[in-house]
């Protein structure tokens, strides 16, 4: 039998402008994986930096960042019922 030679995992060090910009990304409203496959990065890593990033934040900012989460929550909710009412007016809104 042959030996198999092990492939070591480069790991990569990133800066701080990077991992800015990613989270920037991240808060910006895109999710956390289509973040990750864009960079080329570790879902998991993201995650771990926006976890960092929240516990680092103040009592005011937290709670600026939770109503802007469920703002954001409640804006793709309104979102996807004009669309489907959008849909319901086409359909019904036809001519036979």
């Amino acid at each position: 039998m042959e030996k198999q030679k092990k492939i070591k995992a480069v790991r990569r060090k990133n800066d701080e402008g990077f991992k800015s910009e990613a989270l920037r990304m991240v808060n910006g409203g895109r999710s956390v994986p289509d973040v990750a496959r864009s960079l080329g990065m570790s879902e998991n890593l993201l995650y771990k930096w926006r976890t960092e990033q929240k516990s680092s934040y103040s009592p005011e900012e937290s709670g600026r960042d939770a109503e802007l989460e469920q703002l954001r929550k409640q804006s793709r909710q309104v979102e996807m019922e004009r669309d489907i009412l959008k849909k319901a007016l086409a359909i019904f809104g036809r001519t036979t």
